[in-house]
């Protein structure tokens, strides 16, 4: 059994809808039957609509280095759900052949993850990056506090982790692919 409200404007007035399932029947509520707001409390004019103010992106240097460019492009996948960290994990999405990017940590002191995570790359045909370190890759990756001036605490080292959707497409992720078609 479940319960619903649908809000309607229609000409200054507001009607809620309520819908309540049974396992029978749908029963209809309207706010004509039980108002929710007095109609005399809304005008007749349509309420002007309030524009909450956007933060302007932030400007991307055309000339970044490749680091700058991962940090960015990892950002922007991680805010579209595209990032996925860990050994186990990166290595499901490598064998699916669903990975687009997979970023590797230099100073990994496994030798047989990093075999493993080369070899799962090389053999599925993945784009792989490397960066200098497994700190600075956990702090893209988003495991990590950050404080009231923005910046990184309790930073997690992440090894290895793998793109999945970049997200929108941008001045960083071009210069990334770039590189990547470049090596």
């Amino acid at each position: 059994m479940w319960a619903g409200s649908v809000t309607i404007r229609h000409c200054g007035e507001i009607r809620v809808l309520v819908l309540v399932k049974s396992p029978y029947k749908l029963f209809p509520f309207s706010s004509s039957s039980f108002p929710l707001l007095p109609s005399s409390s809304l005008s007749d004019e349509a309420a002007p609509a309030v524009v909450p103010p956007v933060a302007e992106p932030a400007a991307i240097p055309e000339d970044m280095d490749l680091m700058t460019a991962v940090e960015l492009t990892l950002r922007k996948a991680r805010a579209h759900g595209g990032v996925v960290r860990g050994l186990h994990e990166s290595a499901k999405l490598i064998e699916k052949r669903v990975a687009q990017l997979c970023v590797l940590a230099e100073d990994c002191n496994q030798p047989d993850y990093v075999k493993l995570v080369k070899a799962l790359c090389a053999d599925h045909n993945i784009n792989l990056l490397t960066v200098p370190s497994a700190k600075t890759l956990g702090e893209w990756a988003g495991l990590c506090k950050i404080d009231s001036e923005g910046n990184a605490r309790k930073v997690v080292g992440c090894s290895c982790l793998v793109v999945k959707d970049y997200g929108e497409e941008t001045t960083a992720l071009s210069i990334v692919k770039k590189h990547i078609e470049s090596n």
